[in-house]
This record gives structure tokens, sequence and C-alpha cells, in this order.
């Protein structure tokens, strides 16, 4: 067992925007920025109380760490259930239950009174404002984002840690063949470098997220985070512009996850097993033989 190395992600109060395009922006570096929420309402009225009190009826799709199994797809809700109960066990215990890409405008579009799009210089899709919760304890498993966006990513209530690795560091990683996310039994807190040498080239940069504060990922960065506590996170996202990531984009979205699908359904668990297996060999190999 071991810890990959990370060092600190920048971490500072506000910037300009000729400023975050000059120096993060163009440069694709994470920072995270203090106070780029503290104007907006949600800034004092976003808890998990606030969020409980406009939940309704409406029911939810969670999920947990155990991998989806045999001729399932990739991402299978591991339950359903209200919303509003959901988010008490957030308040009240700790749990695995992890609830992703929650459209705002379709689901709680009161919300978008409460936030604005930061002037950064990124053109945001403003038509995907999603929101993402977890529970004390939970984890979520190292990926990047199909779509390739650049990301702002804003934290609510509570305390969590992430870890991102920027792109050319995915031949560390165990990537899964046709996914965006490494192989789901590691542990990225305590990895076992016996069975994973290739971690220990890997070189992460870390930070504690705290209310209100707004982290940007630029695109491809990879994302390992675990909550300290029950919270959410609302996400802006600008859509790839550059040709090169705009073709990646549209094949992920439009031939991957499908490809990937499909071979579940046919094949079932071996697909799964074999692709694992064989990507765990090939990358194994490669670190023995100084070649990664």
């Amino acid at each position: 067992m071991g810890k990959i190395k990370t060092v600190p992600i920048p971490r500072i109060k506000s910037i300009s925007k000729e400023d975050f395009i000059e120096n993060y922006f163009k440069k694709q570096k994470p920072v995270l920025i203090e106070d780029l929420a503290k104007d907006w309402p949600a800034y004092k009225k976003w808890n998990l109380d606030y969020i409980q009190s406009l939940a309704g009826d409406q029911i939810v799709p969670l999920y947990n760490n155990e991998p989806t199994k045999g001729r399932q797809n990739s991402v299978v809700p591991a339950k359903k259930m209200k919303l509003y109960d959901y988010i008490e066990i957030l308040k009240t215990k700790p749990t695995d239950l992890r609830m992703f890409f929650y459209n705002v405008l379709q689901k709680m579009p009161e919300l978008t009174k409460d936030f604005s799009y930061p002037d950064l210089g990124l053109k945001f899709f403003k038509k995907l404002p999603v929101m993402f919760f977890g529970g004390k304890g939970s984890k979520v498993l190292a990926h990047y984002d199909m779509d390739l966006a650049d990301l702002v990513h804003f934290h609510f209530h509570g305390t969590k840690n992430v870890t991102l690795f920027a792109p050319d560091q995915s031949k560390y990683l165990y990537k899964v063949p046709f996914t965006v996310h490494n192989l789901e039994i590691i542990d990225m807190d305590n990895p076992d470098f016996d069975k994973y040498p290739a971690l220990q080239l890997a070189e992460g940069m870390h930070v504690e997220m705290n209310h209100g504060e707004a982290l940007y990922m630029p695109s491809g960065y990879w994302h390992y985070i675990t909550y300290e506590n029950g919270g959410f996170s609302i996400t802006l996202r600008a859509f790839p512009r550059k040709a090169k990531q705009f073709t990646e984009f549209v094949t992920n979205i439009v031939f991957m996850r499908t490809f990937e699908n499909v071979m579940r359904r046919i094949v079932g668990q071996s697909w799964v097993d074999n692709k694992e297996t064989r990507m765990v060999k090939r990358v194994n190999e490669k670190f023995a033989n100084n070649s990664l």
C-alpha cells in the first residue's frame, strides 16, 4: 500500500477575467477561487435544509460505489427514492449513496435565481447547470468527463477533498478501455502498488473545498472526490471549441458509450473482466519495461 503523489492546487481569493484566461485557461491549469460565489444569493441560502425544502415529491436516482455487473449498462442507479428522504440521510448519517448530473433547469429551476455565470471569459453552456450530492464518506470514482468540457465546480454545505490528474497522467491510472474511468476496485486513497505499480508514477493535484468555493477543472482532467460530510455542488460547463477536443467529445458520446453498453448486453460480465484483465497486464508490462 502507498500514497499517490500530489501537490496542492493553487488557492486564490479572486481573479480578473484577463488573469484567469492568461494564467489558467490558456495554460489549462486548475485553480481554486475562494470568493467567486461570495456575491451569489446561494452563498448564504444554499444548504441541505434549503434544498430539502424545495424537494417536493420528486424521485431521484442514486448511485453507490458498487461496480455495475453482467449485462447492465455502464451507469445504473443502485436505488431510487424521494429527494427529501435522501437529503435527510445526508444530514443525519454517513452513506455511499450519491446523486450526480441533477439538471437544475429541469428539476429545480427556482435555484437559477440564486447563482449567475461568472465573467471568466468562458463560453458557458447555460442549458446544463448540474448538481452533485454526496454523503459523508462517499467517494467518486476517478474519471474525466466524456464531454471534455472546461468545468467550474462550486461546493456548498460542508467540505470535500478533490484530487485532479492532468490528461497526460492517464497512462498511469489504469483507465478501463471504452470508458472514461479507472479500474473501480483500486483504492485511490491507499492504492496497492504491488498490483498497480504504475500508480507510483502518477502525479496529482489536491485541494479541500469548503462552502462556496469554486474549482476550475480544465478540459479532460481526471477527478477523484471524497466527501468529508454530506453536501452538494453545482458545475457550470463550457464545451470544447478546438476541433480535436470536439471530435473526441462526439466520439465519446455517440460511439464509445454506445459500444460499451452494447458489448455488455451481448457478452455480459466476461466482456468487462477480459478487457480489465488485459488492460492491467498491458500497463504493468509497460511499467516493468520502463516504457510508460
